[in-house]
C-alpha cells in the first residue's frame, strides 16, 4: 500500500517544530530567526546565552519578534545547576536541600519564586525539576539535583516543585524518566546501565513520576539510561517500550515528552544525533534537545532532513512526526495563555531561596566547638571533578562569603593524593575551614581530611554534597547542596552572624 505524504514544506515545518536547538552568543543569530520563521517552535537556553536579567529579556523578546508562542526552554535547577547565575552562584537551593527540609509548601514557594523570575525574562519552559531517586549514593551525575533517596519523599515534593513552577505560567519539564537514581555512569559519557527488577523500578523510581503527572507536569524528559528488564535493546530515550509503553500507556501521561540532550555520548557516539532524533521521535518522544554541544544551523539543518528523510524512507511515520508537532504546539499555547506572568526582567521579589538554604543546614558541634570565628581562617577547598550538567564555571563554596564576614579570609583550592598536607602548609597557623563536596565518592578527599582532622582538630568541616560520612572537626555543616545561597548560610553559622 503506498503512503500518503504530505507536501515537503508541511513535513519540513514538523521536522524543525519538534527540535529543541541551542545557539551561541547572547543575542539571537540570523540563522536562529530564520528557522523559527520556517516552524522552529522552541530554542533552548544555556549559560553561554545569558549575561543579565535585563539583556535575557530582550533576546527573549527579540525570539518572540518572530514567533509569539516560541518555547524558551531553560535547565534551570537551582542549586548546583543554574544557567541564570553560571556566574555567581544560585539564588536558590537545589532539592537536596529542599528534601532535607522536607516542607512541601517551602519547595512550592521556592519553585514558583523561581518561575516568576524565569518569567519575568521571558523563559516559559524549565529543563526541571530532577525526579531522580537517589538511590544510589555513588552516582556521579545526580547526586543533590535528588530530593533524597527516599520515593515517597521525592514524589510528594516533585509534585510540590511541579505546581510551584507551573503557577508562574513557566511549564516544568520533570526528569530524567524512568529515573537516573539508581546509576553509577554519567550518560554524558557513557550509557548507564539500571539492573533492577521491573517491579522495584515501579514502586521506587516511577513514583516521583506518577506525582509529577497527577500534579499536572507539562513536559516530561527522558533519561539515555538502558533498563535491560524493560528494553533489552534501547536506551529509554530510544525505547518503545518505556516511553509509549510505560509513560503514555501505564501512567497515562499525555503531555510533552523531551529527549535529554541528544549530543550526549550515551546517544553520539553508539546511534549518532540524526538516527538517535529518528528513533526517539518513533518511539514517542515529541522534542530533540540538542544543543549544548552542538549549537549551529548545521546541526538543525541535519535533524530536520534526518526526519523529513526517514518519513519519506518508510522508517518514520507521518502521523507520529505530526502527532510529536501537535504536542508541542499545543504547549506553546499553554504558556502563551497562561504565561500571564511580568515578562519585565524585574528585580526579584523575595529572600526565600536564604530562608530554604539556612533551614536546609545540619549543622553537628563537636566536643572541641568554643565559639564562632571571629578572625580571618585558612579555607581549603577539596574541588572534585564537576560533572557536565553542573559545569565548572559556576563558584561554589564558602570563602566568598568568609571573607565578605571576615575579611582577610585566604583560601586555595586542592586535589589530589597530596591535598591535605599541601593544605596545612598553605595554612600555616590559621584556623582551616575544609569545604568538601560529595567525600564519601572520593578516597582522596576523605583522606584529606583526616590529615587535616589529625593536624588540626579544630578544622571547621563544610560538607556542600550528600553527606555520607560521620560529622567530623569541631564544627560540622551539612548544606545539602554547593548553591551560593547555601555557602552564605553555612558561614553565617561559622562566624555566627545574625
Amino acid at each position: 500500500m503506498t503512503t500518503l505524504i504530505r507536501p515537503t514544506d508541511t513535513l519540513t515545518r514538523d521536522a524543525l517544530t519538534v527540535l529543541q536547538p541551542g545557539f551561541v552568543g547572547t543575542s539571537a543569530p540570523d540563522w536562529l530567526l530564520r528557522r523559527i520563521g520556517e516552524g522552529l517552535a522552541s530554542v533552548g537556553l544555556f549559560g553561554r546565552n545569558i549575561a543579565s536579567p535585563e539583556q535575557l529579556a530582550a533576546l527573549t523578546a527579540q525570539l518572540r519578534a518572530e514567533r509569539d508562542d516560541v518555547l524558551v526552554a531553560i535547565d534551570e535547577e537551582g542549586g548546583d545547576v543554574t544557567r541564570l547565575e553560571v556566574r555567581s552562584g544560585s539564588s536558590f537551593p537545589g532539592n537536596h536541600a529542599l528534601g532535607a527540609v522536607d516542607d512541601t509548601e517551602l519547595t512550592r514557594d521556592v519553585a514558583a519564586e523561581l518561575g516568576r523570575r524565569l518569567a519575568a525574562c521571558g523563559v516559559n519552559l524549565n529543563w526541571a525539576p530532577s525526579a531522580d531517586v537517589n538511590s544510589n549514593p555513588d552516582n556521579p551525575v545526580i547526586g543533590v539535583r535528588s530530593f533524597g533517596s527516599d520515593p515517597l519523599l521525592v514524589a510528594r515534593h516533585t509534585a510540590a516543585y511541579v505546581e510551584g513552577l507551573q503557577s508562574a505560567g513557566v511549564a516544568a519539564c520533570t526528569k530524567h524518566f524512568p529515573g537516573h537514581g539508581d546509576t553509577a555512569v554519567d550518560s554524558h559519557h557513557d550509557v548507564p546501565r539500571i539492573g533492577v527488577d521491573p517491579e522495584v523500578l515501579r514502586a521506587r523510581d516511577l513514583a516521583p513520576f506518577r506525582a509529577a503527572i497527577d500534579a499536572g507536569s507539562r513536559a516530561v524528559m527522558s533519561a539515555h539510561i538502558l533498563v535491560p528488564s524493560l528494553d533489552a535493546e534501547y536506551p529509554a530515550t530510544l525505547s518503545r517500550r518505556i516511553l509509549t509503553g510505560i509513560l503514555r500507556e501505564e501512567l497515562g501521561y499525555d503531555g510533552l515528552i523531551v529527549t535529554d540532550g541528544m549530543e550526549m555520548q550515551a546517544i553520539s557516539a553508539t546511534y549518532g544525533i540524526e538516527r538517535g532524533s529518528v528513533l526517539a521521535i518513533a518511539a514517542g518522544a515529541d522534542a530533540i534537545c540538542v544543543g549544548g554541544g552542538l549549537a549551529d544551523d548545521d546541526t538543525v539543518l541535519r535533524l530536520r532532513d534526518a526526519l523529513v528523510g526517514a518519513v519519506r524512507s518508510g522508517e518514520l511515520s507521518e502521523e507520529r512526526l505530526a502527532d510529536a508537532a501537535t504536542r508541542v504546539r499545543a504547549l506553546a499555547h499553554w504558556t502563551s495563555v497562561s504565561g500571564a506572568a511580568d515578562r519585565s526582567g524585574g528585580a526579584p521579589g523575595t529572600e526565600i531561596g536564604l530562608v530554604a538554604a539556612r533551614r536546609a543546614l545540619t549543622v553537628t558541634r563537636g566536643e572541641s566547638y568554643t565559639a564562632p570565628l571571629t578572625e580571618a581562617p585558612f579555607v581549603a577547598a577539596f574541588t572534585p571533578m564537576a560533572n557536565i550538567a553542573v559545569g565548572d564555571e559556576t563558584p561554589w563554596g564558602v570563602a566568598a562569603e568568609l571573607a565578605r564576614l571576615l575579611p582577610g579570609t585566604e583560601t586555595g583550592s586542592f586535589t589530589g593524593a597530596d591535598a591535605g598536607a599541601l593544605a596545612l602548609g598553605e595554612a600555616g597557623e590559621r584556623r582551616v575551614v575544609a569545604v568538601v563536596r560529595d567525600a564519601h565518592r572520593h578516597a582522596w578527599m576523605a583522606e584529606a581530611l583526616n590529615t587535616l582532622l589529625s593536624a588540626r582538630p579544630d578544622t571547621i568541616v563544610v560538607e556542600m554534597g550528600v553527606p555520607q560520612s560521620p560529622p567530623t572537626g569541631s564544627l560540622h555543616i551539612a548544606t545539602h547542596g554547593a548553591a551560593r545561597v547555601c555557602g552564605l548560610a553555612a558561614a553565617e553559622v561559622i562566624t555566627g552572624a545574625p
